[in-house]
């Protein structure tokens, strides 16, 4: 206070002290005055927010699970952190349910993309639900058009959500395959059919594939990957390979894995960032009798993007009996669920085995890591809604 009033800040200094702030401190401060409203939503102040890295761990895990009630599956999305800086995770705010995404015994196969710069998608592959969890915001976004022709069967390979830093949209992408029915059912008879909603038009689009025959997308948990500009899934079809999708050209492509892992030797493998790099993990498949050799679990990084020759082999533990990796966190923990469908840690530092008190109905438990933004939902024909 000076003389009854405040002292005017400059903008530069207005800026650098909300960036101190927790999120709901700096949304309190819109109602403050409507200068500061117009700032903090302003999109230069929310890209400068998104991209600052402050010296606190500001990251917070975002964990899915279904829980069985009767015959019905209820899908929870639960915040959770370290607030000691300790391994510990806790839960930080009530649980979301996640609307329009379906409640029956598929619900544990809800897949769950992001963050692409703040946002994430969640769907059960016919409804899409975009969401800022840290501004509770969500929107439902318009069904595809396409309709499978009668007599044939479609199956859904792959999803996925990016940024086109060009064109500066979202996109999702959907991958399915057309196959024959019985009784008209012929093996010959397979088309593969790309989709994708571009939040600047509001509307969805078929893809084109070309001649080049592409792996197949993996449906299991940890199994895709945004990353530079350009999504990754874990696919296979004779080999185990990647399948990639590029952000702005909207072209597919393939990038090899490790050789060692390029090959079907009862493993599972999932895809992941660790030490800022592309990460391919090799893990025993739950639906089978492993030897003492294939139980241990190997972690590969690519330590220069798209150089095939630069996989190095970075971890090779051996982990519990588990269903699945879920996430790395803090570059140290790698967080697993169990099959009882409890969620937890090896330390890849110290080897250590941790249980937390987090469980779901086994084989539905996602994880992301992710840092809160201020992020707006695009907005399009159908509503943003608010928790």
């Amino acid at each position: 206070m000076m003389n009854g009033t405040i002292k005017k800040l400059s903008e530069d200094v207005e800026i650098y002290i909300f960036f101190k702030l927790p999120m709901k401190s700096i949304t309190r401060f819109k109602c403050v005055t409507k200068t500061w409203c117009n700032l903090i939503q302003s999109f230069s102040f929310i890209n400068l927010h998104h991209n600052y890295t402050s010296s606190k761990k500001d990251e917070f895990i975002l964990f899915k699970r279904s829980l069985k009630e009767q015959n019905v599956f209820t899908n929870p999305l639960s915040f959770l952190r370290t607030p000691n800086g300790d391994d510990d995770l806790h839960y930080i705010t009530r649980d979301l349910e996640v609307p329009y995404l379906s409640t029956g015994y598929g619900s544990i196969f809800h897949q769950f993309n992001g963050p692409c710069h703040g946002l994430i998608v969640l769907t059960d592959y016919v409804n899409f639900v975009i969401l800022n969890p840290a501004t509770r915001n969500y929107r439902l976004l318009p069904k595809s058009p396409f309709v499978c022709p009668r007599g044939f069967y479609r199956a859904i390979g792959g999803v996925g959500f990016v940024y086109d830093a060009i064109q500066r949209t979202y996109k999702v992408v959907r991958i399915s395959e057309i196959s024959g029915e019985e009784p008209f059912n012929d093996p010959s008879v397979v088309d593969w059919i790309g989709e994708v909603y571009d939040f600047s038009i509001d509307s969805w689009r078929n893809l084109l594939f070309g001649e080049e025959e592409f792996p197949w997308p993996y449906n299991c948990p940890f199994a895709d990957m945004y990353y530079k500009g350009v999504f990754h899934w874990y696919a296979h079809r004779n080999l185990v390979a990647i399948l990639c999708f590029d952000s702005s050209t909207e072209v597919f492509r393939i990038m090899q894995v490790p050789e060692m892992c390029s090959l079907y030797d009862e493993k599972v493998h999932c895809l992941t960032i660790l030490d800022e790099c592309l990460t391919f993990v090799c893990y025993p498949d739950p639906r089978r009798v492993s030897s003492p050799v294939q139980e241990i679990t190997d972690i590969w990084i690519m330590k220069e993007y798209n150089v095939n020759d630069s996989w190095i082999k970075k971890f090779t533990i051996r982990c519990p009996p588990i269903e699945s990796p879920l996430a790395i966190w803090n570059d140290s923990l790698l967080l697993l669920q169990d099959k009882r469908g409890i969620v937890i840690s090896y330390n890849l530092n110290s080897d250590k085995v941790e249980e937390y008190k987090l469980h779901g109905y086994p084989g539905s438990l996602r994880i992301i890591v992710y840092k809160e933004s201020l992020m707006s939902i695009p907005k399009g024909s159908t509503q943003v809604e608010n928790y």
